[in-house]
Parts: C-alpha cells; sequence; structure tokens
C-alpha cells in the first residue's frame, strides 16, 4: 500500500458500480472543414458507439420522487448535516460484546509510536522481540531501536528497487510490471521476513543507542526524494550502454541515496553500550556491543524457526500450498518471502496455541475498515451501512480481496484472546499508534472482525501441524507483483 501512514478512520465508499456519463464527442477536424459555412457540424455521440448509458432526464426525475417519497432518508439527510457516517451507523450494542477482558493474556510493555510513518511492520517485529529480551533479563520497560533497523532498511530496499529494474531488462516504461515498479518505487512497508533479513544482516541495539529524529518518524518528504532519484536512475538505465555503465548508474544512485538516509534518519551505530535497571531496580551494564553481537547475544532467537502463514480464500491460491510475490523484498541474498496459506479455523489455531505459549504474535490485516480508534475496538458488526444508507455492501472476504476492496495495510501485534469453550471471541491488540487513543494503545477486535480482515501472521513453526510444516518445504507459486498479498510491503 503506498506508505503506511498511521490511518484515519473512515469509510471507503461502497456499492453498486454506478452508471458512467458519457460525454458527447465532437466530429473530427477533416469532417468539420467539410461542411457548409453556417450549417453546425454532425457529431457523434460516445454513448452511441460504446453502448454506455447515459443518466437521462428521466433517470433523474424518478431517482429524486422515490428519494424524496422514503423518510428516512430525510431523517439520514438532517443527521449527517452536523455528524460523520461512521457515527449515524454504529450500533451501540456492539461496544457491550467486546470487553477489554481476556482469558489467555500476556503482560507487555507499553505501546510504542511509530508516528507519522510506515514502518508498523518494524515497530510491531521490534515489539515481539523486545518482549523476549525483556523477560529473559527482567526489564520492565525497553525498547529496540526502530530507527536502526528502518535505516538499512531503507538503504536495502534503494538496491532492491534498481536490481527489480534491472532484472526487467527490455521492458518498456509503460509495461504493466515497470508501472508497478514505478508507481510503487520504494515505501515504508515490509513484511516478516523482510525484518527477519534486515536482523540477520545488520542485527539491532536498543533504542538509546539510535534514536528517533524528526524525519525518521515523518518519513514522507523523505521517501519522495528516494523516489524520485530512483525514477532518475530507470530513465538513465534505459539509456546506458552495457552492463559496466549500469552498474556505475546503480552504485551513485545507492551512493547519494545513502547520503540522504544518513541526513535524515542519523548514522547507525558500530558499536555502543547496553545499560538497564532490571525488575528490582539493579543496575547492568556492557559496553563496546555490536549490534549483530546483541542480536546473537541478548536475543538469542532463530527467527529462521517462525513460518508466516496466510488466510487467502480466493480460487487463486488453494490451502495448504506456499505462496511469494514477485519483486516483494528488502535485501538481496535474504528471506525469501513466503506464505503458508491456511483455512482460518487452522490459521487461528496455530496464532492461538502461540498466545497460550506465552508468546506475542506479529500479523497484518486492513485496519481501515470497521474501527473505532478513540475507544479502541475493531468490530464489523459495529457499524451498520446498509441498512442506514440502504446499500448492497455484502462481500465476502474472497469477493474483498479479488475486487481490491481490501488488502493488508497494517501490522500490530495479538497479546491476548478470549476463550469461550475453546473458541475465540475476541482478541487484544498491541497497536505501535501511541498510548493516548484506545487502551492506553492497546486494542480489541472481535472474532467476526479478525476472520474478515486479519491476512497473515507469523508463528513458531512447532505450533504448526505436522502436516503443515511439511508444505513449508513446498516450492511457492510466485505471485505478480500486484497482488493483494503484497500490499503491506508497499
Amino acid at each position: 500500500m503506498a506508505d503506511h501512514i498511521t490511518p484515519e478512520n473512515g469509510k471507503k465508499k461502497r456499492g453498486r458500480p454506478r452508471k458512467v456519463v458519457s460525454a458527447e464527442v465532437k466530429t473530427t477536424a477533416a469532417k468539420t472543414t467539410q461542411t457548409k459555412r453556417g450549417r453546425k457540424p454532425k457529431s457523434t455521440s460516445a454513448a452511441k458507439e460504446t453502448g454506455w448509458k447515459a443518466v437521462s432526464t428521466r433517470d433523474l426525475a424518478e431517482l429524486r420522487k422515490e428519494y424524496l417519497l422514503d423518510d428516512v432518508n430525510r431523517i439520514v439527510r438532517n443527521a449527517l448535516t452536523e455528524n460523520d457516517i461512521t457515527k449515524i451507523s454504529k450500533v451501540f450494542e456492539a461496544g457491550n460484546q467486546n470487553p477489554n477482558l481476556f482469558s489467555v493474556e500476556i503482560e507487555t510493555m507499553p505501546v510504542t509510536n511509530q508516528m507519522q510513518s510506515g514502518r508498523c511492520w518494524i515497530f510491531s517485529a521490534m515489539n515481539v522481540l523486545r518482549e523476549m529480551i525483556a523477560k529473559k533479563y527482567h526489564i520492565c520497560s525497553f525498547e529496540l531501536s526502530q530507527n536502526y533497523v528502518a535505516f538499512y532498511d531503507k538503504l536495502e530496499k534503494v538496491n532492491w528497487f534498481m536490481n527489480c529494474v534491472l532484472n526487467e531488462k527490455d521492458a518498456k516504461l509503460d509495461e504493466r510490471t515497470m508501472q508497478w515498479l514505478l508507481d510503487n518505487g520504494i515505501s515504508d512497508g515490509g513484511q516478516w521476513d523482510m525484518a527477519v533479513s534486515l536482523i540477520k544482516k545488520y542485527g539491532i541495539c536498543p533504542k538509546t543507542a539510535m534514536k528517533e529524529t524528526y524525519t525518521s518518524s515523518h518519513t514522507r518528504a523523505m521517501n519522495g526524494l528516494l523516489n524520485r532519484r530512483l525514477r532518475r536512475f530507470v530513465l538513465d538505465e534505459k539509456q546506458a550502454q552495457g552492463e559496466e555503465e549500469k552498474e556505475a548508474l546503480r552504485k551513485e544512485c545507492l551512493k547519494e541515496c545513502y547520503r540522504l538516509i544518513a541526513d535524515c534518519f542519523g548514522m547507525p551505530p558500530e558499536e555502543f553500550s547496553f545499560e538497564y535497571r532490571d525488575e528490582k531496580k539493579k543496575f547492568h551494564a556492557s559496553h563496546h556491543i555490536t549490534p549483530k553481537q546483541f542480536y546473537k547475544d541478548y536475543l538469542a532467537e532463530d527467527l529462521d524457526q517462525y513460518a508466516v502463514i496466510i488466510n487467502a480464500p480466493t480460487k487463486d491460491k488453494p490451502y495448504h500450498a506456499m505462496y511469494s510475490v514477485k519483486y516483494i523484498g528488502n535485501v538481496v541474498s535474504g528471506n525469501e518471502i513466503r506464505y503458508l496459506n491456511l483455512p482460518m479455523k487452522e490459521f487461528k489455531e496455530a496464532v492461538i496455541r502461540q498466545l497460550q505459549a506465552g508468546y506475542p504474535v506479529w500479523f497484518g490485516c486492513d485496519c481501515g475498515k470497521d474501527g473505532d480508534r478513540e475507544s479502541g475496538l475493531w468490530d464489523d458488526q459495529a457499524y451498520d451501512y446498509s441498512h442506514t444508507f440502504s446499500m448492497n455492501l455484502d462481500m465476502t472476504k474472497a469477493e474483498m480481496l479479488d475486487a481490491r476492496e481490501s488488502a493488508m495495510n497494517h501490522a500490530m501485534v495479538l497479546t491476548g484472546v478470549n476463550l469461550v469453550n475453546g473458541k475465540p471471541t475476541r482478541w487484544k491488540i498491541e497497536n505501535s499508534w501511541g498510548d493516548k487513543t484506545a487502551n492506553k494503545g492497546y486494542y480489541i477486535c472481535s472474532d467476526t472482525w479478525f476472520e474478515r480482515y486479519v491476512y497473515e501472521a507469523s508463528v513458531k513453526k512447532n505450533f504448526l501441524t505436522a502436516k503443515d510444516r511439511k508444505v513449508l518445504k513446498s516450492e511457492v507459486k510466485v505471485l505478480e507483483p500486484w497482488d493483494p498479498f503484497g500490499t503491506l510491503a508497499d
């Protein structure tokens, strides 16, 4: 998706396709010159040529008459003069069915804040990993540096983009793949395996070793400059003569982009000190630690033992098979983006097993649907737009994916679930939008919302069934770059 700037609440308009109003097209200049002086040139209607249907005067009269006959329309219209669509469509009872209580709940630290950036996947990944370090060393409050990971993510994405372009050797700029590359450029978005690739190559460090800058928290302007420079590279590469010239262009672009990223994010540390107090207030300090050493010694978690599962109920993605998306990635020779597609029942079972074992779960979803940022509730039963506006808005999850109505645009962390007779009714979510909204930054989603709008999660392989672990070893089907399951990295 475009940069995952913290989404505002709101709804896309949906419903039946509108009729297209065609414009009358004048005849060509050649025909015009053939007309007699003073006589209007003949015209031909695009509607007649194509069969398009115009909105006629009769249509307008009937639409107006039918609208005015229904008193509900007047009530809704009056309500909307001073209220938002979501407010007048809200179902009061929904909030009562999703209290902030969970039968399975992991105690976690205060939430983080990605500010005006799309680094949700980095923040959520760091939130998962910091809990492991904090538990191991009995730390009450602690953050890993998101800026450190984001620095190398940006640099690697610049290089990744150029390699994608160079791979499209003879593609013209107006071909679909090249258009996708040019339209998307590089963004703040990413996937779990992209975070793993960065951590394995560069390590991690505490936030005290590389803090946020204004630009790391407000990335839009910097992204614009990076993408402009990368599009300049595309134009130059298409004119280059031979591989040697293309390589020189790549290195020059990489150097210029590195300089901009360093200006904006600061220089990543080569070594640092790790100082903290444990839960008993005892002071600890270690010095001259490298980021890779910190990852290996303090985290000491084999991130390759995690698998990404998805729930994609569309016909083009049979269950119990592996998928990837072309050109989604960041680190050349890093981890391949691999998805195991599972039915929702099995998907939830794996997530619940991990939560019950005391491990938070990184996941990706469509956070723009049916959510109240202030109360902190996502619930597809909490808004009744269909009855409020008398519109046919019904879509299955598969239909929403196929019609581009829904796709992943945000990553967060599951830290709890409420089970009734072994079945989930609601889920606890650690977000990265700060602690001023919801329940000090923690959100709730209903189980029905989870089923409709949660698309992927990263779980330890041992929480999958033996049958599914075997599937992980199979070859992937590579999806097109514009597939909905690549949008979290757009």
